[in-house]
């Protein structure tokens, strides 16, 4: 199936330090961009690949679960850290528990770790039925474009085929058994509306890794979504300043010699 317009995955070859940013689950790329884009222009080496199974259509998400999702994450961060001195790992929604397992695995590897509204646990009744209903029903109904800025889209599936979703479920099992081997820097940033993913997910996550380096910010202007809402800029800052503490000299102003390719796709 041909990649939806807006879905491509992004490289951006700059300094020594990098960032790798992981979409969310029936998102892609697109959500993500305009953090990337930031990033790129501020001299760091980005990469936001295009998950598999995500970009196309709902039913491609279907024949995939978490160890592709997790695979295509871990292969960037492999061949980051083959190029660049130091790596961070962010992540949106489902993107952030990717980035928070790729720190708990890879340890002194990942300099820091930065979590927008990041999700923990499958929430609702259907949850505890998903293991049986998987095989009754193809999908319901999507996630996607919660976000509180009129007229702005995400580009993501109407749908969740629920083979992924019982995937997932049993991923964020796992991730949360693996949260206390999550030693890093870490800046959480989240939205206290938020209607996929509850407060009760941060909270999670904060009590249970063993960071002793913890910022949270609230986006109070944004819903989900929040990397294309109204707390964006926000976000941007935040992430850059985590950075340029971390990585002193890392992070420059755009303009000031910061050089680079850019390729998409």
């Amino acid at each position: 199936m041909p990649l939806q317009t807006g879905a491509e995955p992004f490289r951006h070859e700059g300094g020594e330090t990098a960032v790798l940013l992981c979409h969310g689950f029936t998102g892609s790329p697109q959500s993500l961009r305009p953090w990337a884009d930031h990033l790129a222009e501020r001299g760091l080496t980005v990469s936001l690949p295009l998950l598999p199974g995500h970009g196309t259509r709902w039913q491609d998400l279907g024949v995939t679960g978490w160890q592709d999702w997790y695979a295509e994450v871990d292969r960037e961060l492999r061949l980051l850290r083959d190029r660049c001195a130091r790596v961070f790992v962010a992540g949106l929604s489902m993107g952030g528990a990717l980035a928070l397992r790729l720190a708990a695995r890879h340890g002194d590897a990942v300099s820091g770790v930065m979590v927008v509204n990041p999700a923990n646990k499958v929430h609702g009744v259907a949850a505890h039925a998903l293991p049986v209903l998987r095989h009754l029903v193809p999908a319901t109904k999507g996630i996607a474009s919660d976000i509180a800025k009129p007229v702005t889209r995400e580009l993501g599936y109407d749908r969740v085929p629920l083979h992924a979703a019982h995937s997932l479920r049993n991923f964020f099992r796992l991730v949360d058994r693996e949260l206390p081997q999550v030693t890093q820097p870490l800046l959480l940033m989240r939205s206290p509306q938020d209607h996929v993913v509850p407060p009760a997910d941060s909270a999670r996550i904060l009590s249970r890794v063993s960071s002793v380096d913890v910022t949270e910010v609230l986006l109070e202007q944004s819903y989900h979504v929040a990397t294309l809402d109204y707390d964006a800029e926000l976000i941007f800052r935040e992430g850059a300043a985590f950075i340029g503490r971390l990585a002193p000299g890392a992070v420059s102003e755009p303009g000031l010699g910061n050089e680079g390719t850019t390729a998409g796709g």
